[in-house]
């Protein structure tokens, strides 16, 4: 069955196939995981947003919906072969190869110091704690006081130690931290933590 989303499958699937400790997802996000995540995305002005992790750009299409002209979106990715998959689908997106570790660093080689809003489908139970601690701390760094964080958790990792460690690490890194959904079309069903106002010094 040929559709507008097999490229983006094939480029998924021969990724998460060779480079398990990179993906986390059994699945590209679903549309409806997509809009949950994405709505803090400003609809007016120009502002300037950044994805974590965008994988073959589920998410990215999501994102692009709801930018007006003249708003940057950039995109960080770790997997080469996704960053070539991404800036050859996807030319409307800045896609910079890196480490979101590195987030302020990428986004200060790109001529940026703010953002107002981050969303990021990173696999976050692949990572240790303290990488986890310094993903975050470069997103409140780059975050906008008025801004917001959005990452997504998994329904059947919810009672987890992983997972509920993430809850803490999140809460520790932002003042307001919201859960939304689940998302039942999703595989596996969704939901999004929803982050503002980041500690200052975490």
């Amino acid at each position: 069955m040929k559709t507008a989303l097999a490229p983006d499958l094939r480029a998924f699937m021969s990724v998460a196939l060779r480079r398990q400790g990179v993906v986390g997802a059994i699945a590209p996000s679903s549309p409806s995981l997509a809009r949950a995540l994405t709505a803090v995305v400003p609809t007016s002005g120009t502002p300037v947003v950044v994805e974590l992790g965008p994988g073959t750009g589920s998410i990215s299409e999501a994102i692009r919906e709801r930018l007006s002209p003249g708003a940057r979106h950039l995109a960080v990715e770790i997997e080469p072969d996704l960053v070539t998959h991404l800036r050859r689908t996807k030319p409307w997106m800045e896609t910079i190869h890196g480490d979101a570790a590195d987030l302020g660093a990428l986004l200060a080689r790109a001529g940026v110091d703010r953002v107002d809003a981050v969303v990021s489908t990173l696999p976050w139970s692949l990572f240790p704690g303290r990488r986890q601690e310094r993903i975050l701390g470069e997103v409140g760094r780059v975050l906008a006081p008025t801004g917001a964080f959005t990452t997504v958790t998994y329904l059947h990792a919810v009672p987890l130690a992983g997972a509920r460690a993430l809850r803490r690490r999140l809460r520790s890194a932002f003042d307001e931290v919201l859960t939304t959904g689940p998302v039942w079309r999703n595989l596996p069903p969704g939901m999004a933590y929803v982050c503002r106002r980041p500690v200052a010094g975490v």
